[in-house]
Formats: C-alpha cells, sequence, structure tokens
C-alpha cells in the first residue's frame, strides 16, 4: 500500500510488514500529514480574510442574569464563538448530535478565554427548558434562549414550519432537504471598541466537526469512525450509553456470537 493510492483496508487481514517497511510508509504519510497542516493554516489564513458584516439588528436574549443583547454575551472580550444548539421549544432533550459537540466545551472555554474568546451556546427553548436539560448533562458553559428573537432564523439554524413544508430550506448556503426544523452550527463574531459588532463567520453541515474533538482521536484508531451507512448513529447523550461491551471470544457473526 502507498500513500498515493490509500483505500480503506480495515482491520481484517492487514499488512503486517517489517518495522523498517512501516516506518518507510510512516514518513510518507507524515509528508501528506504536513500538506494537511500547511493547507490548514492557509484556510485558517483566508477564514481570517474574508469579509465582516454589521449586525445591525438588536438581538436580545433571556439569560439567567435576565435579558442580554448579542453585544452583552461577550463579556468584556473582543470576540464571540456560538454554538446553534438544537433544542427547540418543547423538546424533551437536546440534539445528540450537539449533545456531543458541547460534552467537549467545558475544559476549554477558560483557554478560549485568555484569547479573547467567549463561548455560549444559543437555543430556541425557552430558558426553563435549557436550565433543566443543561443540569441533566452537568454542563456549566454559558447558554441562552434566543426564544422570541428572529436570530437563529437569521443566522440558517431555525425553519418556519412554511419553509420545511416545501421540501427544501436554506442550510449551509444551499437549498436543501433538512428533516428538522431546528440545524447545527457555528456562528462567529467580533466586537470593536466602539461596541459594534460584526458577523465574521459560520460552519454548517460537518464545519461543526470541530468542535468533535473525539473524532480526531478515533480517526487516529485503526478502525476509524466505523460508523458505515448509520453514520452518526451510534452516539448517544453521555448519560444514555450502556456499558461499552466487550469482545466475545466468538468470532464476530459466527453463529456463536449471534445466538450466545
Amino acid at each position: 500500500m502507498t500513500t498515493s493510492t490509500a483505500v480503506e483496508t480495515g482491520t481484517a487481514n492487514h499488512p503486517v510488514v517489517s518495522r523498517d517497511r512501516w516506518v518507510a510508509e510512516r514518513k510518507a504519510l507524515l509528508a501528506r500529514e504536513k500538506e494537511l497542516s500547511h493547507l490548514h493554516d492557509q484556510i485558517a489564513r483566508e477564514r481570517r480574510a474574508l469579509p465582516w458584516v454589521r449586525v445591525d439588528k438588536r438581538y436580545v436574549f433571556d439569560t439567567p442574569d435576565g435579558p442580554r443583547t448579542l453585544a452583552d454575551l461577550f463579556e468584556g472580550r473582543s470576540q464571540l464563538i456560538v454554538q446553534h444548539f438544537m433544542l427547540g421549544p418543547g423538546w424533551e432533550q437536546g440534539c445528540v448530535g450537539c449533545s456531543y459537540m458541547a460534552d467537549h466545551t467545558d475544559g476549554m472555554t477558560v483557554h478560549l478565554e485568555h484569547r479573547d474568546i467567549a463561548w455560549v451556546a444559543i437555543s430556541r427553548a425557552p430558558l426553563a427548558e435549557i436550565e433543566r436539560f443543561q443540569r441533566r448533562m452537568g454542563w456549566k458553559f454559558n447558554w441562552v434562549s434566543s426564544n422570541g428573537s428572529p436570530f437563529n432564523h437569521d443566522f440558517g439554524v431555525s425553519f418556519t414550519p412554511e419553509e420545511t413544508a416545501r421540501g427544501e430550506v436554506y442550510y449551509n448556503y444551499a437549498m436543501q432537504a433538512f428533516p428538522h426544523e431546528e440545524a447545527p452550527g457555528i456562528s462567529v463574531f467580533y466586537k470593536d471598541e466602539s461596541g459594534e459588532v460584526f458577523h465574521t463567520y459560520s460552519t454548517y453541515g460537518r464545519g461543526v466537526e470541530v468542535m468533535m474533538g473525539a473524532y480526531n482521536m478515533v480517526d487516529l484508531t485503526p478502525k476509524g469512525r466505523d460508523e458505515g451507512d448509520a453514520g452518526m448513529g451510534w452516539v448517544r447523550h453521555h448519560d444514555r450509553y450502556e456499558p461499552a461491551p466487550k469482545k466475545s471470544s466468538a468470532a464476530a457473526g459466527s453463529c456463536c456470537s449471534s445466538h450466545g
């Protein structure tokens, strides 16, 4: 196998080679990884170079400290990252994928704060419903309600009944079918010294994987994401996983394992 023609080989009957051969192949892959790192840096520079849009609309959110504007959510910092968390009014619990994203948040917020970045999750559910779910999950990060505000719709993560009834909504910068009234996303804002707020960036779809640090670890392993056609169907709220299964001694797919 060479890096130029590499394909998914899986773990069954995987090639086993000498240490010298492995190092040679690993160094070839390292060169490709460095290319990816340099491309990542270049795209980050291009992202920072995007023009901004002034936020002229006055958005007000319901927070544990009372009504707060978008500018207030910066908490004295000049940069703000928003997770558009899928939790609509009346939902029993938040989106599983958004929760998977949020599980990575509490550990990183202190580091973000030391880079002049505030972080907040925003959902359309009323604050009481947000707080109930947040208590269940044990999260500490800032989470506010946009209920009654057009914020979610304006930033492309909530859709009206009329929009969903048409069968296509405008999401991720294109018209497409989307099965829910809420969608995931991440948006970034900047506030200048005069207090003006600018929208600098938003990402949707697989772009939100930037928050899914566990995927980066999974991608290092021999089995990779191992998701098949089910996609993220394996993900659960962290308090809803069954105990992690152990491998049985019977071969996977054998009659003994299927009936044992």
